[in-house]
């Protein structure tokens, strides 16, 4: 075995070889049974008895309590925990504790990584903001609606002109944060202490590859919309645009059931050496049949995050407003405010640190659930045990626990 952990060897895909129940690790083959095809009547069990004479019943967290398979209980052992998590399927609340607790355990590496890329990051945007992007033209009240018109697209294009260069710097703060913070969290399921130059090292030579999925995905996105919208737009008429409404909503419903789809594939990609097109494809198969649980694991991660930013945000927001009065009359004015260096300053202090949090726990999120469909298909836990040097993990006999 490598020293990765226990991810599949390149160009692989465990799940295509094996049955939906198989409980062995991935490219394990199976071996003939060599018990003799005699054997004895069952025997009845009968179940220990208290000092009253009557049964003991199971204790919490065994079979018929709820409990998931080998989390401890009556005759089976509990899971082992090398790292962040225990390794067996986990719950919603556990992979969300996991990329907290990552952050924690590795708080050097962490927010080395964070705070580095989102100062260089906020840097760029407020010279972006300062410098590069054109304020919108303001709309004339007395225009004919064809000037209106024309004033609408000025400030589109304006619009488009000032995002375009901060969209891409998100793009490669995106890009780099999501490499980097694949490696810690992947070695955070073993227990293995990974420092910033290691996780550079590991995750260097798999960066082309993981720019050429996060340009790919948004453009399949884009062109879902644009294939939706196009023959609404194309008709002109009040009929059009109530199709351009209509193929609108299809395009969004689409493009988001793809993106869910491959949501994986980033770990897939850093974890597995896969390809771009080879990552896609291995995110669609560990995807299929839970679309729902990830929809809703990554949703709730996504307004967490949002609650996060929008608690660090108001208050820097506050600040920046009091100390910066010119763009604060400026907005009680009616007019377009015209912020200066006091508030973009503040304001980008607040979302350094707010990006600082929220990195680890989007991308902590991503791998656990990567991780947990793959015990959950293919029973990952056993081979991660191993990698982590965990005697005695493995299924007990009798447990048939369905993972997925």
């Amino acid at each position: 075995m490598n020293d990765t952990p226990g991810w599949a060897s390149p160009g692989s895909s465990p799940s295509d070889d094996r049955g939906a129940g198989a409980p062995g690790p991935a490219g394990t083959p199976d071996t003939p049974s060599k018990w003799s095809k005699e054997q004895p009547p069952a025997g009845r069990w009968a179940p220990p008895t208290g000092q009253g004479g009557g049964a003991v019943p199971p204790q919490a967290g065994g079979p018929g309590w709820g409990g998931g398979p080998r989390q401890g209980g009556w005759g089976q052992p509990p899971a082992a925990k090398p790292g962040v998590i225990p390794l067996r399927p986990l719950g919603v609340g556990e992979i969300l504790d996991g990329a907290v607790s990552t952050l924690r355990a590795h708080w050097r590496t962490v927010l080395g990584i964070t705070v580095t890329v989102s100062v260089i990051t906020q840097i760029l945007d407020v010279l972006v903001q300062r410098y590069l992007a054109p304020q919108p033209p303001e709309l004339d009240p007395n225009a004919t609606p064809e000037e209106v018109l024309n004033q609408l697209g000025d400030q589109l294009n304006a619009t488009l002109v000032g995002t375009a260069p901060v969209t891409a710097i998100a793009l490669i703060a995106t890009l780099f944060t999501t490499a980097l913070l694949t490696v810690v969290i992947s070695r955070s399921v073993l227990g293995r202490e990974v420092t910033l130059s290691d996780a550079w090292r590991e995750a260097r030579p798999r960066l082309p590859q993981l720019l050429g999925l996060t340009l790919l995905l948004p453009l399949i996105a884009g062109a879902v919309l644009v294939v939706g919208l196009l023959p609404g737009l194309l008709l002109g008429s009040a009929g059009g645009a109530v199709l351009a409404v209509l193929g609108g909503t299809a395009g969004m419903v689409v493009a988001v059931w793809l993106m869910i789809r491959f949501a994986l594939a980033s770990p897939a990609l850093m974890l597995e050496r896969q390809g771009v097109i080879q990552s896609m494809r291995r995110s669609a198969k560990l995807v299929r049949g839970a679309w729902w649980r990830v929809f809703g694991i990554l949703l709730l991660t996504m307004l967490l995050i949002f609650i996060v930013s929008l608690i660090i945000a108001i208050p820097f927001g506050l600040i920046a407003l009091a100390v910066d009065g010119g763009g604060l009359g400026g907005m009680f004015s009616g007019g377009t405010p015209e912020f200066g260096w006091p508030f973009l300053i503040i304001t980008g202090i607040g979302a350094v640190i707010a990006s600082s949090l929220t990195y680890p726990i989007s991308a902590g999120v991503t791998v656990l659930l990567y991780v947990d469909q793959r015990i959950r298909r293919e029973a990952l836990d056993l081979e991660l045990a191993r990698a982590a040097g965990v005697s005695g993990h493995g299924a007990v006999p009798g447990d048939d626990t369905p993972r997925s």
